[in-house]
């Protein structure tokens, strides 16, 4: 079992910054993909960006790409997403998730989910 609490959420202003984290405990993250969702009120949840167990791979979703920075210290058993130039139609609930030995980043793929941390971009 993995467990996964993200943290960093909270208000700001559009143009701004975020970092969120995500801590995992139970089994170390190095032998699980990573990935960060949203859900925006009203909205399925969708692919933020994901980092592969393998290393060096880090897709993202083209709304975030040159934006938001996925980065993981498995040594410290966490997962960290960077968003800058953040817009209004950036905010939603942002999920961690994992998928042990994983290269889909598919939401129906992750064996893991956190609770989320709320995210709100003011225009």
């Amino acid at each position: 079992q993995v467990q996964l609490v993200e943290s960093g959420g909270g208000l700001v202003q559009a143009g701004g910054s975020l970092k969120l984290s995500c801590a995992g405990s139970g089994r170390n993250i190095s032998s699980y993909s990573m990935a960060w969702f949203r859900q925006a009120q009203g909205k399925q949840r969708e692919f933020v960006a994901a980092t592969s167990w393998r290393g060096g791979i880090t897709p993202y979703a083209d709304s975030v790409k040159g934006r938001f920075t996925i980065s993981r210290d498995n040594a410290k058993n966490t997962v960290y997403l960077q968003m800058n130039s953040l817009k209004p139609e950036d905010t939603a609930v942002y999920y961690c998730a994992a998928d042990f030995a994983g290269s889909t980043y598919s939401a129906q793929n992750m064996d893991y989910w956190g609770r989320g941390t709320l995210v709100t971009v003011s225009s």
